[in-house]
């Protein structure tokens, strides 16, 4: 499909890339890896055709069909569906080709190009819109609110469903994890290992890339260099790689430290000046081994609490959520029950909306509770990393003067070298403390956000997505901090390799209640898919179908009540489905008539009035039809979610 041949990118005076030669072939599924700033992103959009490269060449097939998220964060106050559909530019394409032909009174045209409008799944674009949308995280009541009505992280998984309606061979991601929960995670790779076209998948996510990708490409020390597998597999190769170069570069110096010994001796002696001379010459000709320049590998300390409680905090029939404009409490979540130990290792699951980060400001105390008690410790001091916290930096700052000023009271009695010593444990080192903090890259602000966090000494970190933007050196270096850090942890995050290695249980957020969940990523990935990813306004027996939950007696009547509820609707919605099905089948008949009594030789003869009334059946005809498959699928995803409930 594409082909490199000797190519050299720069980025400015600096080579990313050099005399790189590589194929990438149909149906490949590749991830490109390397450390920030390495070229990756660079790569991606040379082969997109932004830029040509320094050097070299690149072969593609000239009409290739290829889909991107764009760079820039969408905003319009288009319908986040309808901005959804836009991607499928060649649908779009016959939609104002069909207008054209209706406003130039061309039956024929119209007839052909509606025959295409089918063919192209026009008639289910905005039922495949929603799936995306759902499967990204978005409430069905969402879809035909404006797109610049929400939040960035919400444009830019926007910006990513539009991306995936797109027809394409070849789909380009870069990063596209950064702005998903868990449950997009999931969904979006299960979408990727179906999608039929070659993917090029630029992640720090490795069990995201092991579950998608059989090809990886390294960048690393100016070159390409192409494994075969998983990113697993590419670790192992790559270690052995790497001891193989040390080992020869060490045999290399041992043998050049002989050589070289030998002329030091002798090259003053006339009875050894021609062998030394000789030595001299070969030394000049013996090849350099490049040792691999890997980053400078980062070992976080996080400062231990200055003290620890337990429990640090307790709450009880707690009811977390808003108060709106005119005092009236919202809230989002009710009856939560949970204490945090000083050792707590926590994870908390749930859906895109479902309330985690809410519980997390409200335990964080950012939040006022609703009702129901929130009881913490004398000495209780959180450290909370919200998604946002990277937004909070000031941009004209200097990482100096942002750990000084947000730093908190210890931070304030550390002397100037005590404070650079800090900023030097998270990668800040030399003159960097004093640069702007505009120019950093997203993975250094991080860095900051979080050493600013260590600073405070806090006893409970809570973790909002704390890996955005980390490579996966810096996500390896935190998973080993959270680990050795002396007080609790409490953490939300996609990642699945730092949620295995940090959190001792998990907790289930989801219907307005949070839960124990007994089980590890496995069963929860499991009970996702079994709950067909029920949506958080679903009924709350879904949350109840957790893995080894265990509920009252009083409870257990309930829902088996709303059980035999719910099968008492599966009945009327199959005959709904079973009705809807005859009549599509009856109108599609319809409209294939019309349709052909249109393309037919003789019926442009026929007066104008015959073929503006055949015109107007089969618009009554295409509007019924795809009213009815819209409704089609609401209700047979209604019959699946009842059908689970009823067991």
């Amino acid at each position: 499909m594409i082909t490199l041949r000797d190519v050299r990118l720069r980025r400015g005076p600096e080579i990313l890339i050099d005399s790189a030669s590589l194929s990438i072939f149909r149906g490949e599924k590749i991830g490109v890896v390397g450390r920030n700033g390495s070229g990756k992103s660079s790569l991606l959009a040379m082969l997109r055709g932004e830029f040509q490269p320094d050097q070299g060449s690149i072969e593609r097939p000239p009409q290739l069909a290829l889909a991107c998220v764009a760079q820039e964060l969408p905003d319009s106050e288009r319908a986040l569906v309808e901005f959804v559909i836009d991607g499928d530019s060649e649908l779009r394409v016959t939609e104002a080709l069909i207008e054209q032909a209706r406003a130039m009174h061309d039956g024929l045209r119209e007839a052909a190009l509606l025959a295409d409008f089918e063919h192209a799944g026009g008639y289910t674009a905005r039922s495949r819109a929603a799936a995306l949308l759902d499967g990204l995280g978005f409430p069905p009541d969402s879809l035909d609110r404006a797109l610049n009505e929400f939040s960035g992280g919400l444009k830019m998984r926007a910006a990513l469903a539009r991306t995936l309606m797109r027809r394409s061979e070849l789909l380009m991601l870069d990063e596209p994890t950064n702005h998903l929960d868990l449950d997009a995670v999931l969904w979006l790779q299960q979408w990727l290992n179906a999608y039929a076209g070659t993917i090029l998948l630029v992640s720090h996510d490795r069990e995201f890339l092991d579950a998608v990708v059989n090809r990886v490409l390294h960048i690393g020390a100016q070159q390409i260099t192409p494994y075969s597998g998983n990113y697993s597999s590419f670790e192992a190769q790559h270690a052995a790689s790497r001891q193989r170069t040390a080992a020869l570069a060490d045999s290399q110096q041992r043998e050049r430290a002989h050589i070289e010994s030998f002329i030091a001796r002798f090259k003053a002696s006339a009875s050894k000046a021609r062998q030394a001379q000789s030595r001299m010459k070969w030394l000049e000709r013996l090849p350099a081994i490049a040792t691999l320049q890997e980053e400078h590998e980062f070992h976080w300390n996080f400062l231990a609490p200055n003290k620890l409680a337990n429990p640090l905090l307790a709450v009880s029939e707690l009811q977390a959520g808003y108060y709106d404009a005119s005092g009236n409490a919202r809230p989002i979540l009710r009856g939560v029950r949970l204490d945090i130990s000083a050792n707590e290792r926590l994870g908390i699951l749930g859906r895109n909306g479902a309330g985690k980060s809410t519980l997390m400001r409200t335990i964080a105390g950012e939040l006022p509770k609703l009702a129901g008690t929130r009881t913490p410790a004398a000495d209780f001091a959180p450290g909370f990393f919200a998604q946002s916290e990277l937004e909070r930096l000031d941009s004209s700052s200097t990482a100096l003067l942002e750990l000084s000023r947000r730093g908190g009271e210890y931070a304030a009695r550390w002397s100037m070298q005590d404070k650079r010593n800090h900023l030097g444990r998270f990668g800040f080192r030399g003159e960097r403390v004093f640069e702007p903090i505009t120019h950093f890259s997203g993975g250094e602000r991080a860095r900051l956000a979080l050493s600013i966090l260590v600073a405070q000494r806090p006893n409970l970190l809570l973790l909002d997505e704390p890996t955005n933007h980390l490579d996966f050196e810096m996500r390896h270096s935190l998973l080993l901090a959270l680990q050795e850090f002396e007080g609790a942890v409490v953490i939300v995050s996609h990642d699945r390799a730092l949620l295995r290695g940090i959190c001792d249980r998990f907790i289930l957020v989801g219907n307005g209640h949070v839960q124990d969940f007994d089980g590890d990523l496995e069963d929860y990935a499991s009970w996702l898919a079994r709950q067909g990813a029920a949506r958080d306004s679903a009924a709350p027996e879904a949350a109840a179908a957790t893995p080894g939950k265990v509920l009252p007696a009083a409870e257990r009547r309930e829902t088996r009540k709303r059980e035999a509820e719910a099968r008492n609707r599966l009945s009327p919605l199959r005959k709904e489905l079973q009705d809807l099905e005859l009549k599509l089948t009856e109108w599609t008949a319809q409209r294939g008539a019309i349709e052909a009594q249109l393309t037919s030789e003789t019926f442009h003869k026929q007066p104008q009035a015959a073929v503006t009334a055949a015109l107007a059946d089969l618009g009554r005809l295409r509007r019924a039809i795809e009213s009815a498959e819209t409704r089609w699928f609401e209700v047979s995803e209604e019959l699946e979610k009842l059908t689970v409930r009823a067991g």
